[in-house]
């Protein structure tokens, strides 16, 4: 692996996110492409590419700026599931994954930024 963060598993557990949501959101109403389906998306990637981003090697401290970003962005993951359950737009089942899915991921970030402090 070229890149220090493609070894870390909370990097790894992130991309798996993001394909979860891509794959709920596939079936959200087409009405919805541009607004709550990019949002969430793009709030999903945030979450790798800071962890991505942080690792390059710099201060523990800049590195565990960028995992916060990606907490930031993990939170409104869920805020973006909440909408789309209030919408009637998600699956019980879909959320309850991706609701589980990222708390495990929070903890796991969480872990990271504990063990550089």
């Amino acid at each position: 692996m070229a890149f220090k963060f493609e070894e870390l598993k909370v990097w790894q557990k992130s991309l798996d996110l993001s394909l979860i949501v891509h794959l709920s959101t596939l079936k959200f109403p087409k009405e919805e492409q541009y607004v709550l389906t990019s949002q969430i998306k793009r709030a999903c990637d945030s979450i790798s590419l800071n962890i991505a981003e942080g690792s390059t090697g710099q201060s523990d401290a800049e590195f565990n700026k960028f995992l916060s970003y990606s907490l930031r962005s993990a939170h409104e993951v869920i805020g973006c599931i909440f909408l789309a359950k209030k919408r009637s737009i998600i699956s019980d089942e879909d959320f309850q994954s991706i609701y589980n899915f990222t708390n495990e991921l929070v903890k796991m970030i969480q872990a990271l930024r504990n063990s550089l402090k």
